[in-house]
């Protein structure tokens, strides 16, 4: 299980105090308000830093961070990433999992006695509901739609997803 989650990547320097572009790859980018603290990853190094602002525009966050306190600081934190620990993470509700703990889980046909059938290799985001991309035994692809009626259980501990593969989707 993830112990940490990426919420955004640095794009670019912001004016000239500082201040950072960042490219959020969180559902929700307004969750940068409550955070006080980011891991910086640059490379192998890791490095614990304290969020001084945060500032919207158009698709982006601008962050100021503490300790980079002018263009020539920020320039080198270009392409870098930030996450956060797990207990800083967004609260799920009942039902909702994090995608990277989903990744890599093993699926099992509900309607064949749990037989596995493959790992679940990707999630994609498509509006109505996501889809689960299943890497099959097989080695072909199966694209499930995640909704109730084809997404039985899934138990994150025991690491399967129990799934009923409705007719016509299966390659």
């Amino acid at each position: 299980m993830e112990t940490r989650f990426q919420v955004g990547v640095i794009t670019s320097p912001h004016g000239v105090n500082g201040e950072v572009n960042v490219f959020p790859t969180t559902d929700d980018p307004k969750r940068f308000r409550r955070l006080k603290e980011v891991i910086l990853v640059r490379g192998k190094e890791e490095k614990a830093v304290e969020i001084e602002s945060v500032k919207f525009f158009k698709q982006m966050v601008i962050l100021k961070l503490k300790g980079f306190d002018d263009r020539d600081a920020v320039e080198k934190l270009r392409q870098c990433s930030l996450f956060v620990t797990r207990d800083k993470a967004v609260r799920l509700q009942k039902d909702e999992y994090f995608i990277a703990d989903l990744m890599g889980l093993r699926v099992l046909d509900g309607d064949k006695e749990d037989q596995e059938i493959g790992t679940l290799e990707d999630v994609m985001a498509t509006g109505a509901n996501d889809v689960y991309v299943i890497r099959l035994s097989d080695g072909g692809e199966l694209l499930l739609p995640a909704i109730k009626q084809c997404v039985l259980e899934v138990n994150v501990e025991e690491g399967f997803v129990r799934v009923h593969v409705m007719d016509g989707l299966m390659p």
